[in-house]
């Protein structure tokens, strides 16, 4: 009787066998996958450009980034939807009526106890203020920082308030005039401003109770006299309501603080640099993408031409306030009625890409 066969486990013939290597076929000149066409943008039907050409993770159909509307300035992290398959026709803000005073007084957070539309009292103060300020400084390099001053008619402001609601709520957000420290993110005893590299510019006694009183005219429903609209090109952008004087508090960056090495692979088109450590691992940013204020849709110059740098009408500067870092947004010339606001976004480091910006 025959012995039975031996056969080798798979594991030892893996062991011995030679490996193989299989040529590639010369420019697909071997009868490949003829449904492997080259990819083209379906807003414009060019193909160039193909490394920006980015495709929806559900029809697989491609769009160039500058064709897109808003355009994008950079490749998304993660899945990505086309306007099509997203539900986003990106339209203009059609309507502000469905947010009543009231709703508008709860999203705000503003204080109960002062009367919503009541003729904002201190425009007379406001003046004093500037009148007081201009009187004792000569000197360009001393000028104080002015507080901003908000429109006198009831109905403006309710409807600069709308825009701005509306803005905040398109993109998922809420409202937040301040720093918000979160549980998982960087804890507020991060914020110290004696880390920065250098040192960090001390705000004024002066213009500390400035920035104090701009704070508490936002609690009162009392904002800027600004304006969010909505740009085929640039997406939400702001544009003044009323004129707005050299050297006033436009803004103050508001949103989650956070270390920049957690966000290393965020891809968040609104974070600000609020500290600059000798420590890397100290360096902080603000997120503006869960909350913020107006500072959120402020748009960015293209830095690389001299017509984008024309256009800037306010200037990014971070202080020292009680130790802790701010940043704040501040006119650099008069800004007329109906012009739009921009600034560098590439103020402090260049990594912004902005050489696509309008």
């Amino acid at each position: 009787m025959a012995s039975p066969r031996k056969y080798r486990s798979m594991k030892e013939i893996m062991r011995v066998a030679k490996r193989v290597e299989v040529a590639e076929e010369a420019d697909g000149s071997g009868g490949g996958d003829e449904d492997d066409d080259p990819m083209v943008c379906e807003q414009c039907g060019s193909g160039d450009r193909a490394d920006e050409i980015l495709l929806c993770d559900k029809c697989d159909r491609g769009y160039h980034m500058l064709c897109l509307r808003p355009i994008m300035t950079r490749v998304p992290i993660g899945p990505w939807c086309c306007p099509a398959c997203s539900g986003d026709d990106n339209c203009l803000i059609k309507s502000f009526k469905g947010f009543t005073q009231k709703k508008l007084a709860d999203f705000f957070k503003i204080q109960k106890d002062v009367e919503f539309t009541r003729k904002c009292s201190s425009i007379q103060d406001v003046k004093r203020r500037r009148r007081r300020a201009g009187t004792l400084v000569f000197q360009k390099k001393r000028r104080r920082l002015l507080p901003y001053i908000p429109s006198e008619d009831p109905e403006r402001r309710l409807e600069q308030m709308r825009s701005l609601a509306m803005a905040l709520t398109s993109n998922k957000m809420e409202f937040s005039n301040e720093l918000s420290y979160r549980p998982g993110m960087a804890p507020r005893s991060a914020n110290r401003s004696t880390f920065e590299i250098g040192g960090m510019q001390v705000l004024s006694k002066e213009d500390t109770e400035t920035l104090e009183y701009c704070r508490a005219m936002c609690r009162r429903g009392e904002f800027p006299p600004l304006t969010v609209i909505f740009d085929l090109l640039e997406g939400y952008t702001v544009e003044a309501d009323g004129p707005i004087k050299d050297m006033t508090i436009v803004a103050e960056y508001a949103g989650d603080m956070d270390f920049i090495k957690n966000r290393e692979k965020d891809d968040c088109d609104s974070m600000m640099t609020l500290l600059l450590a000798a420590d890397p691992s100290k360096s902080l940013v603000v997120c503006a993408d869960k909350l913020g204020n107006i500072s959120r849709f402020i748009s960015g110059i293209n830095n690389h031409t001299m017509e984008g740098r024309r256009k800037q009408n306010i200037k990014c500067v971070r202080y020292s306030v009680g130790d802790e870092c701010v940043v704040l947004l501040v006119a650099t010339r008069d800004i007329s009625k109906g012009e739009r606001l921009y600034y560098d976004y590439n103020g402090y480091e260049h990594e912004y890409p902005t050489h696509n910006f309008v």
